[in-house]
This record gives structure tokens, C-alpha cells and sequence, in this order.
């Protein structure tokens, strides 16, 4: 199984702004669906995305990271573009 904390520094790694500029990450397994969420903050706005499974396993053992990457992209970019409360 894999460590919460180590798979939001991963995500860290790959974008270092996460965090900090007013972007907030948390990460949880989903048992249910059997998938990782993917949860982002900046003020007000919040989005939750389900990593594809596997993704996160073989971003952390340095299989691939290209998916995982991805999915992470369009989710802060997704946050980024929504309107201020």
C-alpha cells in the first residue's frame, strides 16, 4: 500500500508550485473505489479528481509518471481557471 505522504511529495515534485501559490493538496485512498483522490484548494475553490489505478503505483516505484502528471495538470489548471468567491 502506498503512504499518503509520499505520493503528495511526489505530486509536489512534479509541480513545486503546488502548495505554494495558495494551491492546497491533500491525497486519500478511495477503499470503496479502490482509487487514490486527488484533492486541490486554492481559496474558496476545491476539486477532487480519482487517480486512474495503478497510476499512482507505478509513479511512485519510477515506472511512469506521464498519467499521473497528467490527470494533475488538468485538475490545477481546471482550479486555477474558476472564478473567485
Amino acid at each position: 500500500m502506498i503512504d499518503k505522504s509520499e505520493l503528495c511529495e511526489k505530486i509536489r515534485s512534479i509541480y513545486p508550485d503546488i502548495g505554494e501559490c495558495g494551491i492546497a493538496i491533500n491525497v486519500e485512498y478511495d477503499g470503496k473505489n479502490k482509487r487514490w483522490v486527488v484533492d486541490l484548494k486554492n481559496g474558496e475553490c476545491e476539486l477532487k479528481t480519482f487517480l486512474e489505478e495503478g497510476d499512482a503505483e507505478k509513479c511512485l516505484n519510477g515506472i511512469q509518471c506521464v498519467s499521473l502528471g497528467v490527470e494533475i495538470a488538468q485538475l490545477r489548471g481546471n482550479i486555477e481557471r474558476m472564478p473567485a468567491r
